[in-house]
């Protein structure tokens, strides 16, 4: 490398290093460093081994001993869940002690495992509602199997459980993962009742404060967002994304907005509206169609065909 150029070089690690010393946001605490991502996927994959056992593992459940499979499994989640919390703890905890920080990882780790049965039947009703509002689903199995709102919902219930624990980190890595894999977005924080289903899925938004009950299904392209971020952090723990009552079906592409916004029960949303008030139980919304216009433009003498404009 020319002189030059290895003096270039130089400043230019120079800098960086510099950026990394003062700033915060790198990772240059001492004896402490965050989650891994690669670390909550394989937890991620666990809990979807233990929760549906036989489809996501080459194991052939059918000539496993179910509780064996069951302790063992849970044995090696409990584990690794607790690590990564104490490893997310003392990240954002500096001024307690590691014995404090063991504990309440500890006392994380068996709250999660104390919870996964009443969620493996939360799950199990969304898999039914995902079998009763598709006629196109052949059988449970292939919902459990195959559908990305299923996935969605299942990477939710496991964050929201951390979630609600104040767990840093983790809860997000895990729902932005399932965002990745499946174009669902559903921050960990929303509260989301059973028997729920999303519909192909690809561009739906949940939002952190948004409050969803039971019978609830939701199309692609749906958004239940905030009105407006503008105020940033002043916002944080402020109700800013909208209650959505029971028995609802909104349609795709609707955008639902603000933490005063309540969709009545029983109420069904149009495709493609945009609603920023409240709706009273038992509504229909929808816009209204446009007018489609077909203008021909006949062929004229040796021409082979004519033209056709399309107007909406």
């Amino acid at each position: 490398m020319a002189a030059e150029n290895r003096t270039d070089f130089d400043q230019v690690v120079k800098k960086i290093t510099q950026n990394y010393i003062s700033d915060e946001v790198f990772v240059t605490k001492e004896n402490r460093r965050l989650p891994g991502r690669s670390s909550i996927i394989i937890l991620i994959k666990r809990l979807r081994s233990l929760m549906f056992p036989g489809y996501f593992e080459e194991k052939n459940f059918e000539y496993m001993d179910a509780q064996y499979f069951a302790g063992n499994t849970l044995n090696s989640i409990r584990r690794e869940l607790r690590q990564q919390v104490e490893i997310a703890l003392l990240y954002t905890n500096e001024s307690r002690s590691r014995e404090q920080i063991a504990q309440e990882a500890d006392e994380t780790a068996q709250y999660f495992i104390g919870r996964l049965a009443d969620i493996q039947n939360m799950l199990l009703k969304d898999v039914q509602a995902g079998f009763d509002g598709d006629p196109a689903a052949k059988s449970r199995q292939e919902i459990i199997s195959s559908y990305p709102g299923v996935f969605a919902i299942f990477v939710y219930r496991m964050a929201h459980e951390l979630y609600i624990r104040q767990v840093p980190f983790i809860p997000r890595i895990m729902s932005e993962y399932a965002h990745s894999r499946t174009g669902i977005d559903i921050n960990p924080g929303a509260v989301i009742g059973e028997y729920f289903f999303i519909d192909h899925g690809t561009g739906v938004v949940i939002g952190e404060t948004t409050q969803i009950g039971d019978n609830v299904k939701l199309y692609q392209g749906v958004t239940l967002g905030a009105l407006s971020t503008r105020k940033g952090q002043l916002l944080a723990d402020v109700k800013r994304h909208p209650t959505i009552e029971n028995h609802v079906t909104i349609y795709s592409g609707a955008t639902i907005l603000g933490g005063e916004t309540v969709i009545g029960a029983n109420s069904i949303i149009g495709g493609n509206t945009f609603i920023t008030e409240s709706v009273p139980a038992y509504t229909k919304v929808s816009l209204k169609a446009p007018e489609m216009v077909f203008q021909a433009d006949p062929p004229k003498t040796g021409d082979q065909g004519g033209v056709w404009d399309w107007v909406i």
